[in-house]
This record gives C-alpha cells, structure tokens and sequence, in this order.
C-alpha cells in the first residue's frame, strides 16, 4: 500500500468522459484518509491496441498506471448495480487486491446534480436567476437520462442567447463542475455511492495509515 503520507489512486472508466469521476472520488477518500491524495485517470487510448475486455483494460491501467488503489467505473445503464459489481468482482477474481467498483445509478452525471451554484458557475454565470427546477436528491438515480438533463440544465443556467448558445459545450462545462464542487456529501443518499464508499473503506483498513478517520 502507501507511504505514511500519500495515497494515490487510479480510475478505469469506460470513456474519456467519465475521468469526471476523479472528483467525487478525491473528496470521498479524503474524508476517511488521512494522507494526501492523488487520483489519476487511466488513459489507455495511447496505447496501440487498447484492449477489449475488461480485464486486459484493469491489467494495462495497473501496468501504466501503478497505484495503491484502482476503481473501475462501470455506469448502471439499465443493469441493475449488482450485476455490473458482479461483473468488475470476475474480471479480477486473482488479484491480491481487487478493485474498488464504481457504478452511479444510471450513469455517472447522476453524481452531478447535486450543487446549484456550482453548476451556475460552470455555465459562466454564477448570478442567473433563471429558475433550474434541480432534481431532488431522492430522484436522482430515477432519471432516465442524467446526462441529457446535466447538459440541458447547464445550457440553461447560462442564459446565452444566438451564436453563443451554439458554441456552448456543455461537456467541457460538465468536467468543470466536477472541479468546482467542493462538497459531494448529498451523494451519500443515494445506494450506488453508499456502495462505493463501503467498498472503498474497506479497502483502506488494510492499512493502519490510511484507516477510516470515523
């Protein structure tokens, strides 16, 4: 595991949209670690021929990216959470230390929805009045498409009108979301992530250093 004063982490998503993920992952270990943390996002698509299947995709994050701990990121999609546990739990049934799964409930722009002024400030304006009608945190993972309402609340928190409207990404504004969010406990309502932080809180209490700080 990690030095006394570092942990450093590695999260395996199934696209580069999901490195996004890093931020709630960075605030959850921190609130029961008491080293500094670092997460790093595994990119494979610099390799030649990336692999397909998931476990040559967890043995080549391991290999290019060595970490204390890895999290795979699975999204739900219309599969319940414990079939895509499942199937990250065979993939690696012969490592020394399995990853930790991560799987929102149904995708991973659930966990995003969370924080109203931080989404206006990711828009580019931070004091619009226009009214968002965020869902509540118990909706949540009931959304059909949480990625869709994630990019249509953030288009219209911006408040842009004509060609600036047009040339809005609310992809590149999602990933500045996850960045100024500074405050991920609302997810603990909700099954997939308390599942992720047990998962993840045991991982740690293999080592005395990195032990639950509760």
């Amino acid at each position: 595991m990690a030095t006394m004063d570092r942990l450093e982490f590695t999260l395996l998503t199934d696209g580069s949209s999901d490195a996004i993920l890093i931020y709630p992952l960075e605030w959850m270990l921190r609130q029961h670690c008491k080293a500094a943390v670092t997460g790093t996002w595994a990119d494979l698509r610099r390799l030649q021929k990336p692999p397909k299947n998931l476990r040559g995709r967890i043995d080549a994050a391991l290999e290019l990216y060595p970490c204390d701990l890895l999290f795979v990121h699975r999204d739900a999609e219309a599969v319940p959470l414990e079939q895509r546990v499942a199937e990250i739990r065979a993939a690696v049934t012969e490592l020394s230390d399995p990853p930790v799964p991560v799987v929102p409930v149904r995708m991973q722009e659930t966990w995003f929805l969370i924080d109203e002024p931080a989404l206006r400030r990711a828009a580019g304006n931070p004091h619009g009045r226009v009214d968002l009608a965020m869902p509540a945190i118990d909706r949540l993972e009931r959304i059909p498409d949480p990625k869709q309402m994630l990019y249509e609340l953030l288009l219209k928190a911006s408040e842009l009108k004509g060609r600036g409207r047009k040339k809005f990404n609310p992809g590149q504004q999602a990933i500045r979301l996850g960045k100024l969010i500074e405050d991920y406990s609302p997810l603990r309502k909700l099954t997939a992530f308390q599942h992720t932080e047990e998962q993840t809180v045991a991982a740690l209490r293999g080592c005395s250093d990195k032990a639950p700080t509760y």
